[in-house]
């Protein structure tokens, strides 16, 4: 269903020249007609917004004892939301849907990396979750028990969370490119008496281990672990794995012992449901907590609205790693408190080849996307004609989340992936839970680049650093103004960390204290929402503030090339200077190869955007470090870019990015000094 606008010429789409100043696309008459979001919606928020939460928790959750009070907000920044009614986490994703009739809809498509296939329904899903609830209670875990979980992309991933929150557990899933250290950290840092991992998982074509990383994890110091449940899933049967007797245990042999009947018990909704590690700062990691009715809520309510879902009809595919807040709320809770199918894919996008993505979207018939901006922009590295040699026509609706995404790929993920399908691109965090700014489809007219507009029954605004609101076309720090669902409750252990990470910045304005997101944000003529990314993605050039996304962006613009990474580096004459990697276009490598080329690109965004953010030194590089949610770790590329020895690299998705950036550099010097 194609929004109606006249479409750019090719070359635009293909990010061979800027988007056209303005340009913007209405849902079309048929996507309105039958759109679940209406403008209503805004009106209702507006009117009551605490009533309006109420009531989209009473419509889309069951309640085992109803809530009288919707918002505890006595001692800010300390929120409690619908604390006096109960409810089940797990019953609201799965039970319920048993009983109403939709036990054979298929819950999970999933596909290995190998290309193996389980479809398993709401009934099925529903009776493994039971056996392992009742396995969880055989191993002494209870309500207020932690469980990490250290898995890769598979079902029993899923059924593991969902076991937990089942009993009243809290659960702490730590992504699968941890090393042994950061999961020694997480474990610790939470007091868990039980780990749930496998023997490995299939990541590029290679078995990725999990267990030996546990195994290490848990040597010396004694730790809180009382048992390990190991899942059987690429380990090779003729080779050997280390084992603990009397720690370590099958999961296939202990759940084939257990009942696939039991009854799921309520708890109030300020029962802790997980606690979710930052990844990718220095220090200690903060595990940002997350209660259960609230969230539910508004996962519930942000699924079904923003991705227009017709859980009878549609296949959703989030292309997130459950380690991360994005699998959580939009792969396994909101979803499932939904009755979506969705797909489930344990690999990579370009493993056995590059049209995997494409392969299993045609496959499977998948009607919604969503996936992160710098998986786009990869796409558009390998070009067009990989995506194009595979029906992808039973897309409907795409999302982009993970940071800004720059208007080129906007809009060439409209056209070259969704035919003109509506995109919703969305802002929101580890720590709000939820989706907070997108646009609704069917709905709101869209911007290629725009975040657009908080979802109704959020309040937003863009600040000075005093604290005042700035004016049309201004930049400023992205704050939110009222408590929202699914806030985070705060950080496990450290309550004045809480306060102070997150509240003290604009603490004393009025009706403060304010939650402050950490980015940076523009409003355009219309008030809409541009995001610029970290404040500490902002850099400061000889006194002038520059956004690494807005120069990330021209460079994007430019015809050769297909990706783009920038820092700020320390110098001693600017302050900071503006450092960019870039990746090239398969078809302009040649062009890009001779000498000079780096130099036009500096040129291309001084033009663009002006003197002052001509980059000191552009680098072309083949790849960027990314996480396995395709976030860029731009703390990496800062660490080549001043000469310092890179840091942590456990969360990359392929470590020896970084070697092969660092080698190219070399070898640039050393030819440069000859």
């Amino acid at each position: 269903m194609p929004e109606t606008s006249p479409l750019p010429d090719d070359a635009a789409l293909t990010a061979e020249s800027r988007p056209r100043d303005g340009q913007r696309f209405s849902p079309s008459a048929e996507f309105r007609a039958s759109a679940v979001a209406s403008a209503d919606l805004y009106a209702e928020a507006a009117a009551d917004r605490l009533e309006f939460w109420a009531d989209q928790s009473r419509s889309l959750l069951h309640w085992h004892r109803p809530f009288t009070e919707v918002l505890d907000w006595s001692k800010p920044p300390f929120a409690r939301w619908f604390a006096d009614g109960e409810l089940n986490v797990a019953y609201n994703c799965l039970d319920r849907h048993v009983l109403a009739g939709n036990g054979d809809r298929i819950a999970l498509i999933w596909e290995g990396e190998p290309g193996d296939v389980r479809r398993i329904s709401y009934a099925e899903l529903t009776a493994e979750v039971k056996r392992a609830a009742n396995l969880l209670t055989s191993l002494g875990i209870g309500q207020g028990d932690r469980v990490a979980i250290y898995l890769p992309m598979i079902p029993e991933a899923i059924v593991a969370m969902l076991a937990v929150a089942r009993i009243g557990a809290t659960h702490s899933v730590i992504f699968g490119g941890f090393s042994a250290e950061s999961l020694r950290s997480r474990i610790d840092d939470a007091a868990a008496k039980l780990v749930i991992t496998a023997d490995g998982g299939w990541r590029k074509g290679r078995i990725s281990p999990l267990k030996p990383a546990v195994d290490a994890a848990l040597a010396g110091e004694p730790t809180t672990v009382e048992k390990v449940l190991v899942v059987r899933r690429a380990w090779p049967d003729d080779q050997e794995l280390e084992w603990t007797a009397g720690r370590d245990l099958w999961w296939h042999d202990e759940i084939a012992l257990m009942d696939a009947d039991h009854v799921a018990k309520s708890f109030d909704a300020e029962n802790p449901l997980f606690i979710l590690y930052t990844s990718g700062t220095t220090g200690k990691p903060k595990g940002i907590l997350h209660t259960s009715g609230g969230y539910l809520t508004h996962t519930a309510f942000t699924h079904r609205s923003v991705f227009d879902l017709h859980p009878e009809s549609d296949v959703y595919w989030c292309t997130a790693d459950i380690g991360w807040i994005t699998g959580h709320s939009y792969v396994v809770y909101g979803p499932l408190a939904n009755g979506a199918t969705q797909l489930i894919y344990e690999g990579t996008p370009d493993t056995p080849h590059g049209g995997r993505w494409w392969e299993l979207i045609q496959k499977h018939a998948v009607s919604i996307l969503y996936t992160a901006p710098t998986a786009i922009r990869s796409f558009m590295k390998s070009g067009r004609e990989i995506p194009q040699s595979f029906d992808l026509s039973s897309l409907r609706l795409l999302g982009s989340v993970g940071e800004p995404i720059n208007p080129e790929a906007w809009l060439w993920y409209r056209e070259v992936i969704g035919g003109g399908t509506p995109i919703v691109d969305t802002w929101w965090q580890t720590e709000t839970g939820g989706i907070m700014i997108s646009a609704l489809p069917g709905v709101t007219e869209t911007k290629p680049g725009a975040a657009q507009v908080p979802i109704p029954g959020i309040s937003v605004a863009v600040l000075t650093d005093k604290g005042k609101k700035v004016g049309k076309g201004e930049s400023g720090l992205l704050a939110v103004t009222q408590p929202w669902p699914g806030m985070l409750r705060g950080i496990w252990g450290d309550p004045d960390r809480f306060v102070e990470t997150y509240w003290s910045k604009f603490a004393k304005v009025e009706n403060g204290p304010l939650y402050f997101a950490g980015d940076g944000a523009r409003r355009d003529e219309d008030g809409d929402i541009w995001l610029l990314g970290r404040v500490d993605d902002v850099m400061n050039v000889s006194g002038h503030r520059l956004s690494t996304a807005e120069i990330e962006s021209a460079l994007v613009a430019h015809p050769w090339v297909a990706e783009a990474a920038v820092v700020g580096a320390n110098d001693e004459t600017t302050g900071q200077a503006v450092v960019a990697f870039v990746i090239i276009r398969s078809r302009h490598s040649d062009a890009a190869a001779e000498p000079g080329a780096a130099d036009q690109l500096r040129s291309h965004v001084a033009s663009t955007i002006g003197p002052i953010a001509r980059p000191r030194q552009v680098f072309l590089v083949s790849e960027l470090p990314k996480t396995r949610s395709g976030k860029i770790m731009r703390r990496l590329l800062r660490d080549v870019a001043e000469g310092r020895a890179v840091g942590d690299t456990t969360t990359l998705a392929d470590a020896t990015v970084m070697q092969a950036i660092g080698d190219k550099l070399a070898d640039k010097a050393a030819a440069k000094k000859k």
